[in-house]
């Protein structure tokens, strides 16, 4: 056994002294200096990190006659690793293995805390070694050599069981060594590559960001936005926007993951550490979510290393963003913590913008609504009143009983036709805070104000208890479900009669009960190629809370028109 020190602290001026350290030796190691050339020359090509290390692996073994070869990544704290790349151990040996190894322990430790060049005859023999895991291919010859970048350690080159069973001579060290050298030069390279092409992602990701929360579009796409973003550039499983609930604490309004997820609308109560740290303003990293005594939500069991960062912009906390990653997942690198922490900010001040934006738009909708609601109250009701009047006079000089009788029913139209003008102008003069809490109250505000641009009453039935068996969460996804199904028939179906039924009797697929909402309406249907985001507001919607929305024929003759249903667990 023997152990090396390699102390240069310069790349290029290591690489020079081991070149010229080959002069004067044996005829041996000067004919394999090309295959060291060629070696140099594959490893520094390509800027992707991971390839590069793959090529590193695989240059080493051949150049040393290995027969397996790895590297081990060291962690920020210089205490661990961080990524293991392996040359020569196929993926049934690997799943045979399980987990790669951590580095906190045995040979490959012992490196990590005194990096230098070891070459064993036989590692078992050597009292560092915490010897190999059930599965393991056995391995007796060892050579293992640092790589700095930049003067700093980045890893270990590990090479193992020289092929013919002999042992690692002096001059498979000098050829690794120099080979090292230049591999720390192509990963400087490809971290430098690697890092402006996570800078470029990540301004990406923002500009999309910005872009959904200034389009004037849906205020939960745009939050759908942000999470699809965040979660596909921190490779993380799981994107989670929060804002603040009403009674304290943060309550998950978007979420995108690969699979179904029931967290939607779920609150994260203000007795939470982390609620507290983020309402403050702070960024939360955690390595391990599923045991970190923090996080008190059982939504959290899943997930291994996790971002929670607050979006704030002007000293003001607007919500939180959380990336957490599956168990046993890499944790989270600086520069990721720090890009992520950026994008936060920026999706901040695009929440920011976009919450003065709409602001700005729904203060002109009030005075418009202020305005039609005067003109409703101050022209059309006293024209219809005025009207009626004019019909009662000519009933009563009428002496033909048909007549009398007909006039007698158009009053009565212009009586009731007044008396849903009135209950529009009072939806019209309505704020947002005096909005009542009964669901059934809430669906009918809706049906009254669609009323006014459509131009008529749209019908409603209610069946079953309403109030009494439908969940807050599920009844305020059911009136945005409700809005967004009126709009559509306004904007594009042409429809002269809709009909709405809330009924919350219904047996759900599954057998649970639910409660079902059906808008039909008697238009031209859905046009072929046309936009379907709407639709897709409302499957998404339905879905987040087990449920599901679709569509069928209208009201119409022969089916015409639409009928769109929207469902959920009750």
């Amino acid at each position: 056994m023997t152990a090396e020190a390699s102390d240069a602290p310069d790349p290029l001026e290591a690489a020079t002294q081991a070149t010229r350290s080959l002069q004067g030796l044996s005829t041996e190691l000067t004919a394999r200096v090309p295959q060291l050339l060629e070696a140099m020359r594959s490893v520094g090509t390509g800027l992707e990190l991971h390839s590069t290390l793959d090529r590193i692996c695989e240059t080493a073994a051949e150049l040393a006659d290995a027969r397996y070869a790895a590297i081990g990544v060291v962690d920020d704290e210089g205490k661990g690793l961080s990524d293991f790349v392996t040359f020569g151990v196929d993926e049934e040996v690997a799943r045979r293995i399980g987990h790669r190894p951590d580095g906190h322990a045995g040979l490959l430790g012992a490196l990590i805390q005194d990096p230098q060049t070891i070459r064993l005859a036989d590692l078992s023999t050597d009292p560092r070694s915490a010897g190999f895991p059930p599965g393991h291919p056995p391995m007796r010859t060892f050579l293992g050599v640092p790589i700095r970048v930049q003067g700093e350690i980045f890893g270990n080159l590990y090479l193992a069981e020289k092929h013919g069973g002999g042992e690692f001579n002096d001059y498979d060290v000098h050829m690794v060594r120099v080979l090292a050298t230049e591999a720390g030069i192509a990963i400087g390279n490809a971290r430098l590559y690697e890092a402006a092409r996570q800078r470029e992602r990540w301004i990406d990701g923002s500009v999309a960001v910005t872009t959904a929360l200034l389009s004037g579009g849906d205020a939960d796409d745009a939050l759908a936005v942000v999470a699809e973003q965040a979660r596909r550039l921190a490779d993380a499983d799981a994107g989670i926007v929060l804002l603040p609930a009403e009674d304290g604490g943060l309550e998950i309004v978007a979420v995108s993951s690969p699979r179904p997820t029931k967290s939607l609308g779920v609150v994260i109560p203000p007795e939470s550490a982390v609620v507290e740290q983020l309402l403050d303003g702070e960024a939360v990293f955690i390595d391990d979510a599923s045991k970190d005594p923090r996080m008190i939500s059982r939504l959290t069991s899943p997930y291994g290393p996790s971002m929670m960062l607050p979006l704030q912009s002007g000293g003001r906390v607007l919500g939180a963003l959380a990336t957490p990653r599956v168990r046993g997942a890499r944790q989270f690198t600086e520069a990721e913590r720090t890009l992520a922490t950026q994008f936060a900010s920026q999706a901040a001040l695009a929440l920011m913008m976009a919450d003065a934006q709409r602001d700005r738009e729904r203060l002109a909708v009030y005075e418009d609504r202020d305005r039609i609601a005067r003109d409703l109250h101050d022209l059309v009701i006293q024209r219809l009143f005025a009207t009626g009047m004019m019909l009662e006079g000519a009933q009563r000089r009428s002496i033909v009983p048909a007549v009398r009788e007909g006039v007698g029913k158009a009053v009565d139209e212009l009586d009731v036709t007044i008396q849903e003008i009135r209950t529009a102008i009072f939806a019209l003069q309505q704020g947002p805070a005096e909005a009542p809490s009964g669901l059934r109250t809430r669906v009918l505000r809706e049906i009254n104000m669609a009323a006014v641009p459509l131009g008529f009453k749209p019908a409603h039935r209610f069946l079953g208890a309403i109030d009494a068996t439908v969940g807050e969460l599920t009844g305020k996804n059911l009136i945005a479900a409700l809005r967004e199904a009126l709009s559509n028939a306004f904007r594009h179906a042409e429809a002269s009669r809709i009909e709405v039924v809330v009924d919350a009797g219904v047996t759900l697929p599954d057998g649970s009960a639910g409660v079902r909402l059906e808008v039909a309406d008697d238009g031209i249907g859905l046009p072929a190629g046309g936009r379907r985001s709407g639709l897709r507001n409302l499957a998404r919607r339905a879905e987040s809370l087990g449920g599901a929305s679709w569509c069928g024929p209208g009201i119409g003759e022969d089916g015409g028109g639409t009928t769109v249903v929207w469902e959920a667990p009750l």
